[in-house]
């Protein structure tokens, strides 16, 4: 049987079998791939000592390269807020504390550093950019007007602790300079607190994976480390979320 077109010639049930075919076969194709990568990408994220040991071993000093692009992606580009900060900084101390790999801990924070200022800076001023673009919207991507506005709010009250806090929550720490810069932080208050938070961040967890990151227990149960530093770092967020939900209004 035949089914007339648009344009008068006919359309057989051969050929719309094979458009569904195609059509069929490409959504398989993609969501495979899509969940082979999602399968891959939680596979270095829980495991992500072992994943950086096999760097080490095939590019050797590029590592740090490697290292400060990560940190860098992360903090810098606000639409890639899900790579592992983190556990990155405690699994590079930790192979850092293993001689045979020739990391120098104290280099991996310097380079860390400044990926993670020169990041910031970037996405402060991308947020500048398009901050007319984001008033004038309801939405740009993820990012919708309510929060920028709420967001500036929560600056105003709590000042610029706000941007170091940031820093330590996954996620948050991506989003948080985008907004600065698209909001009415001013840069040479930003650039204050935000040096802040990275002397800060980059140190602790790096020495904290320098330290620890050499215990058997630790070294068996990565993954098990991984969550409880994404648990501790996003405890603060928690806090405000329950805060701000069961606070009472204060009386007129």
């Amino acid at each position: 049987m035949e089914k007339p077109s648009k344009n008068g010639k006919s359309i057989n049930n051969r050929t719309l079998g094979t458009i569904h075919l195609k059509i069929s076969s490409t959504y398989y194709l993609t969501t495979t791939l899509a969940m082979e990568f999602l399968k891959q990408f939680i596979d270095i994220f829980l495991h992500l000592d072992k994943h950086l040991f096999d760097i080490v071993q095939e590019y050797g000093t590029l590592t740090y390269l490697i290292l400060f692009l990560i940190v860098f992606t992360e903090t810098g580009l606000v639409i890639m807020p899900l790579l592992p900060g983190d556990s990155l900084l405690f699994a590079a101390g930790a192979l850092a504390a293993n001689e045979s790999t020739g990391l120098n801990v104290w280099l991996i924070i310097i380079i860390l550093i400044v990926a993670a200022l020169l990041g910031d800076n970037v996405n402060y001023f991308i947020g500048k950019k398009f901050s007319g673009e984001i008033k004038k919207r309801e939405r740009i991507l993820f990012l919708k007007r309510e929060y920028l506005e709420k967001t500036e709010a929560f600056y105003a009250k709590h000042g610029g602790s706000t941007v170091i806090m940031a820093r330590f929550i996954p996620i948050i720490r991506t989003i948080a300079p985008f907004v600065a810069g698209a909001g009415s932080m001013t840069y040479s208050k930003y650039i204050t607190f935000c040096v802040i938070g990275a002397l800060l961040w980059v140190p602790t967890l790096t020495l904290l994976g320098y330290f620890f990151g050499g215990f058997e227990i630790v070294k068996n149960n990565f993954e098990l480390v991984v969550f409880a530093i994404i648990g501790f770092s996003i405890l603060p967020m928690i806090y405000q979320f329950l805060k701000s939900k069961f606070s009472k209004p204060s009386a007129a």
